[in-house]
Parts: C-alpha cells; structure tokens; sequence
C-alpha cells in the first residue's frame, strides 16, 4: 500500500515542469506507507540472505576439501593435521552470531532514519551502469584499510584476550572459520559499513554485491588449502594480493600479515612475515611435485 494519493499525482502532473520537484515526489510516493513493517520484514530478508551465504560460501568448499574429497587432497593442506569436529562445531556457532550482529548493522543502515546521513541510493539509474562494480571495488578498498588497522589493534595484549582470542582459537583454520568471531570483535568488523556509506555512494545492491565479494575471500583466506595457479607466483598480482597461505600463517605464527586483501599495508608498515614467500612456495611445490608424481 502506497502512500500516494490520487490528489498527489495530480500535483505531480501540474508541476511535471519543474523536473527536480517531480522527481522527488516520485521517489517519496515510492515509500511504503506503513514504514513499521517494512524494517521487520528487511531486516529478515537481510538475515536470510547472510545465513545462506555463510551457509553456501563456506558450506560448499568445506564439503569439497574436508569430505568428499579429502582423501585425495588432505596431504595437500598447508598444515597437515586437520582441526577436529569440535572446532567445527564451535566455529558454526559463534560465525551464526556473527551473521545476527552483521544483520543489525545492514538494517541499522537502511531501514532507519540513520540512513539519512549515509550516502545509499535508492535507484541504479541514479549513476552510470559502470558506477556499481567501482562502488564494490572503492568499498573492498576502505575495508582493506580498516581490517588491517582494526585487526592490529585486536592483537594489542589486552584486547587480543578480550576479543579476538576466539578467532584464534582456530590455529588451523577452516572455511567455517570465516566468521568465527567474539560478539565484540563481531561489531567491530560490522562498523567498516559505516565509512563505506559515509564515503562512497552505495546502492543496497553494491552493499550486498561487497558483502559477497568480501566473504569469498574471506573463506579463501582461512580455507587451509592454497588454490592459486603455478603462474601467480611470478606475476606483479602475488606482490599486491593475499593468498591463503598468507592468512593461514598469520594463524599458526599469530603475529604478522594484518591484512585481508591486499600486502600493500603490511609491507609499508613491516608488518609481513619475513617467512611467507617462503612458506608459500614450500605449500606450491608440495602441492605441483605431488601432481606430477601422480600423472
């Protein structure tokens, strides 16, 4: 039920001179009318949405790398032994409390009044076709720099106790690890939305299009299996991106490679583990030498 009237359109077609008036009554008449309602509703859609993509993002590779495949890949591991059912079952959990906190930051967003002061578009046609994957791409940048200095911060002594211990709890981790966070360490990855949308002009669907980007790198970097191609490792690309190998050493050494996306920060602060290349190419060469053996 809209809560334009038949009066309004009529004021709309007088004024269909003056454009920008138009337009803007468009918009409004656009609104449902009961705004009550529509925050419950999106906000279930949005919890929905973030359910499924935690349970399909991380559920998939997980069923390909840690059952039915694994007999045939589990030698090929970056740490070879395998974290046992109960790290599984833990990190399911505290990732399913995660997935409420970052729906109440998504809803906080765009279904109250906070979204006045936020820079979220409501139509695609508002920006050039182009505009959205840029949006997507400038997002991942601002997240990039906010995980990198968030996620230091995190292994200061007192709030690594506090927080981000639990994360750590899974010095071998898993596609399940992905969200696998303190409640408070939870809030704290939640808030990168908030510079994003004061940043950068959003659309609800570019939100949801970094939302799924970042997630699916996020389960590459704790899927304890290095997938990149042979040629990656002498291409510009490997100086500039993270691998799997980068996050999973930061798991079991605890300290160093801060960052999600990119090597730019920990590189200009010193912060990269002086043994990454290293490992990187010891997990590469089992996995390549194996290959071969077995052709």
């Amino acid at each position: 039920m809209h809560c334009y009237t038949e009066g309004t359109m009529q004021v709309a077609e007088r004024l269909s001179g003056y454009p920008e008036f138009h337009l803007t009554l468009i918009r409004n008449s656009r609104r449902p009318a009961n705004m009550k309602e529509d925050p419950i509703h999106g906000t279930m859609l949005i919890l929905g949405a973030t359910l499924l993509r935690y349970i399909v993002v991380a559920g998939i590779p997980f069923l390909l790398f840690y059952v039915l495949l694994y007999k045939q890949t589990g030698h090929l591991k970056i740490q070879q032994r395998r974290a046992g059912r109960k790290d599984f079952l833990r990190e399911i959990r505290h990732s399913l409390q995660s997935t409420l906190v970052f729906t109440l930051m998504g809803s906080l967003i765009l279904f109250t009044p906070f979204r006045h002061y936020t820079r979220v578009y409501d139509h695609l046609t508002d920006y050039p076709a182009w505009y959205l994957p840029l949006s997507v791409v400038l997002a991942l940048l601002v997240h990039d720099t906010y995980f990198y200095w968030m996620h230091r911060a995190l292994h200061h002594p007192k709030l690594f106790a506090l927080t981000h211990a639990l994360h750590h709890k899974s010095t071998n981790p898993s596609p399940w690890t992905s969200y696998s966070f303190h409640i408070l360490e939870s809030f704290a990855e939640a808030l990168v939305l908030l510079p994003i949308v004061w940043l950068i002009p959003m659309h609800p669907l570019g939100i949801a299009l970094f939302m799924l980007s970042s997630f699916v790198i996020n389960v590459y970097g704790h899927l304890g299996y290095e997938i990149m191609p042979r040629w990656f490792r002498h291409t510009v690309l490997f100086k500039i991106f993270n691998t799997s190998v980068f996050h999973n050493f930061h798991h079991s050494k605890f300290k160093g490679n801060y960052g999600l996306y990119l090597r730019f920060w920990d590189r200009l602060m010193n912060t990269e583990h002086p043994g990454y290349e290293k490992e990187y190419d010891r997990v590469q060469e089992q996995r390549f030498v194996n290959r071969k053996i077995s052709q």
